[in-house]
């Protein structure tokens, strides 16, 4: 009876202890538990800090473009240099974006399983989110803003070298024109005199005459370059070989005069526009 309760006694105790260890190891366990989800979870949040910096600073590059965008204005599309570096940047931009998309998914999906996914954690989530969609949205914008810059630069300057054509061809055009009427008004003010004896005059077919028949000046094929080439109107005064001259083509009568000084002679014009009025040659016999 007596060895019988010191067996009792014994498997008493034996139980006892036995509980006491599994007591023991059932804490050890929670408490590494424990530290490995607080481990995770300040793991995680620093992931999740990191993260929002880099949206942040995501945000001010991409306010660093629209900047060069703003002071460059359609310059910035114009010039090729600066142009492919806003590309580049841009596509840099957008893959870091699309990387931040990924990592805040991943870490989403880590944080599902853990008892910190709180209502309020999934809300922040979901904000950083919507602020990563919202760069990727602004850079595809910034994106067509600097497409569309570009094709209006093409088309502006297409209408500039147009424009540039046509005031080039106006420009051809005015100076022909000019050209014209300087030749035009040239021609206009040209005169032609001969001052020689009636011998000269023949001899240059200038003057034809011949047995009882009327004399005729400058008819059929005579000497035109025999005729000095003046301007109507700088030719005033016209000096004279000799005394003895004698006026053959047409003028009004008013339009000039033969002055005589000594042994000096000159034909002077009075009135140009007169005196050229019934024709552009001068024949003036000096014998």
């Amino acid at each position: 009876m007596l060895r019988r309760s010191f067996l009792i006694v014994a498997i008493v105790l034996m139980l006892t202890a036995c509980r006491g260890k599994e007591q023991s190891v059932s804490h050890d366990a929670l408490f590494e538990a424990s530290r490995k989800e607080l481990a995770s979870a300040v793991e995680e949040r620093d992931e999740l800090i990191a993260l929002m910096a880099e949206i942040a600073r995501g945000m001010e590059q991409i306010k660093r473009i629209e900047h060069l965008m703003t002071i460059g204005g359609v310059q910035s599309s114009e010039n090729p240099a600066r142009r492919r570096q806003i590309l580049a940047d841009m596509a840099a931009l957008k893959e870091s974006v699309q990387k931040r998309r990924e990592r805040l998914a991943e870490l989403e999906q880590r944080l599902e399983k853990s008892s910190l996914y709180t209502d309020e954690l999934k809300g922040s989530i979901a904000l950083l989110r919507s602020q990563i969609d919202d760069q990727a949205k602004e850079i595809d914008g910034l994106r067509r803003q600097l497409d569309d810059a570009a094709r209006k630069i093409v088309s502006l300057t297409g209408e500039v070298d147009s424009l540039n054509a046509t005031v080039a061809d106006n420009e051809r055009r005015l100076d022909a024109s000019k050209d014209t009427a300087m030749q035009l008004e040239k021609e206009l003010n040209t005169c032609y005199y001969a001052v020689a004896s009636r011998r000269e005059l023949k001899r240059h077919r200038i003057l034809e005459t011949g047995f009882l028949r009327r004399s005729r000046l400058m008819e059929g094929d005579f000497d035109k370059d025999f005729f000095v080439v003046a301007d109507k109107r700088r030719m005033k005064v016209l000096p004279m070989p000799s005394a003895k001259v004698k006026v053959l083509t047409n003028h009004p009568d008013r339009s000039y005069e033969i002055r005589r000084d000594g042994d000096s002679v000159e034909l002077v014009v009075i009135d140009p526009a007169a005196f050229w009025s019934l024709g552009n040659f001068l024949v003036v016999q000096s014998d």
